[in-house]
């Protein structure tokens, strides 16, 4: 089946008031207050204001409580990296939201928020990184690389043995020479060959000038083993001319392509880029990431849980997904229901080029990280099953007050699981590079499958629901099929099946039952 990626039609119109990012939505996608607050510009664009810094946007309430953080992961600076061919980021400027003061959230379509999460991702596009060959072990190469020298470099010996030359030995064996000395891999002397004479060599020594032939040591009376090069040596079997002759440049000349940009880099192709004269290699950066979990409720993995409490799988899980997205975890922080908890593990963490939150956004008493951004995102809700309830924007973070993106997931497992795929990894695809920095780039890739069993799905939504790929029925060999993971469908508690999980399906919002045999565009996951 021929892939497609899933662009959504864009609805949004983003334009530059003072130093913030304004988002503006068409009046004719809204009504009410939130109508009232929009505004018609004529194409959807990002602009960056210049400037001085509206300093009211950057004023942090006082840290008061300590949160509990793990920052297991790597915080260390990486002594070796230096940054190549692209300017900084421009600084992300807090968002100010049209719909302030509007008593409940909007509903925003899948595109729309698609939107808000791309032009937060194009605003932060990282710089490449320079690294030695030996730190480059599963990064992601920037740009094709191409041999500097020749391979081999010089003209070597294949095997251990004798240089010679081959007209010294004509006529019938065998052939006694005189030996001038020992040629060890490594000998940096300008060593020559006389007429009528040998030079003891080991395998990977260049070749003295005026030799254009190895004799193997297993050709003469030379045993192998012996530390002190012999006299005379006796060629006992005749050599073509050039056998065990490795001419210099004749695997690879100067100049020829090597990897590709893109290519993971494994233990062989690092090893194929030192062979060739490079030392540091121009990779994509790994976007640096902090992981909040919020929630009272949440106890870490393996704790005694008391009535109440479940463990914090969401924290395992954004960590999980973001390394295998190429991001870099720096800190996965857990913090109660106070604002003041959240806002002082965020003053103190260390500093990051993105912000994941779980929960604490949704329409409750206790939504902690609403109550503690304030003004820094604008949440709304998204119409899509699972994960309605979704935040976008920046926050100050470490002790700099570094202002970062941040994007806030709902608090249910599956909700995250489809979120990050169908949102946050397209952009940290685009911050690391990994991806052309355009209009769409975000939009994950997908096929089309079809359906091994009927399931509901919300009527006005769209549904992500997370499916398995299966075996087809006979008569159907050929196309691709699946099936939900779970008999409940898409329904945002249903952890334990998402280890199942191969792919996730996107139902349109107008389809209310996806009937056996149905095609649908499905997101693959593995494979």
């Amino acid at each position: 089946m021929g892939g497609f990626a899933l662009h959504e039609a864009s609805q949004r119109r983003v334009a530059g008031v003072s130093n913030r990012l304004v988002v503006q939505f068409p009046p004719t996608s809204i009504s009410g207050p939130l109508k009232r607050a929009a505004t018609a510009q004529p194409a959807p664009r990002l602009v960056h204001a210049r400037g001085a810094t509206d300093h009211a946007a950057h004023t942090r309430p006082p840290s008061r409580h300590d949160a509990q953080a793990d920052t297991s992961a790597d915080t260390s600076t990486d002594r070796h990296r230096r940054t190549t061919r692209h300017p900084p980021p421009t600084p992300l400027r807090r968002a100010t939201w049209p719909y302030t003061g509007v008593m409940h959230d909007p509903t925003l379509s899948t595109a729309q928020h698609r939107e808000l999460i791309e032009a937060l991702a194009l605003s932060h596009v990282l710089p490449h990184e320079t690294l030695p060959v030996e730190e480059c072990l599963g990064r992601r190469l920037a740009v094709d690389i191409r041999s500097l020298i020749p391979l081999p470099p010089f003209t070597n010996s294949a095997m251990d043995g004798f240089a010679v030359r081959r007209e010294d030995l004509e006529g019938e064996g065998p052939w006694t020479l005189p030996v001038a000395g020992d040629i060890p891999a490594g000998d940096t002397r300008d060593n020559r060959l006389e007429a009528g004479q040998a030079w003891r060599i080991m395998t990977g020594a260049p070749i003295p000038a005026g030799a254009d032939t190895v004799v193997k040591v297993e050709q003469t009376d030379h045993a192998a083993g012996i530390a002190q090069a012999p006299k005379t040596v006796e060629i006992r079997v005749a050599p073509k001319l050039g056998e065990n002759v490795r001419v210099a440049g004749e695997a690879l000349a100067a100049g020829s392509p090597v990897l590709e940009a893109g290519r993971v880099l494994d233990g062989t192709a690092l090893s194929a880029a030192a062979s060739v004269g490079h030392g540091t290699l121009t990779v994509l950066p790994r976007p640096r990431v902090i992981v909040v979990s919020t929630g009272t409720e949440l106890k870490r993995a393996g704790e005694a849980l008391e009535r109440g409490q479940i463990p914090d799988s969401n924290g395992i899980l954004l960590r999980g997904l973001v390394e295998e997205a190429g991001g870099r975890v720096v800190a996965h922080l857990r913090t109660g229901d106070t604002p003041a908890e959240l806002r002082h593990a965020l003053d103190t963490a260390p500093e990051a080029d993105l912000v994941l939150t779980a929960g604490g956004i949704s329409a409750g008493a206790y939504e902690v990280v609403r109550l503690t951004l304030g003004t820094d995102a604008g949440f709304h809700h998204v119409a899509q099953q699972p994960g309605g309830p979704q935040g976008v924007g920046s926050t100050p973070v470490g002790p700099g007050g570094r202002e970062t993106p941040i994007i806030c997931l709902p608090g249910n497992p599956v909700s995250v699981f489809t979120t990050f795929h169908m949102y946050v990894a397209g952009a940290l695809a685009v911050m690391s590079g990994l991806v052309a920095p355009e209009r769409g780039a975000t939009a994950p890739s997908g096929i089309h499958a079809r359906a091994r069993t009927r399931w509901d799905s919300p009527s006005g939504k769209t549904q992500f629901i997370p499916l398995r790929f299966v075996s087809a029925p006979g008569d159907e060999a050929g196309a691709r099929w699946v099936e939900p993971v779970h008999s409940l469908g898409s329904k945002s508690h249903l952890v334990a099946s998402l280890a199942n999980a191969e792919a996730i399906g996107v139902v349109a919002p107008e389809i209310e039952t996806v009937e056996a045999g149905q095609e649908l565009a499905v997101v693959p996951l593995v494979g």
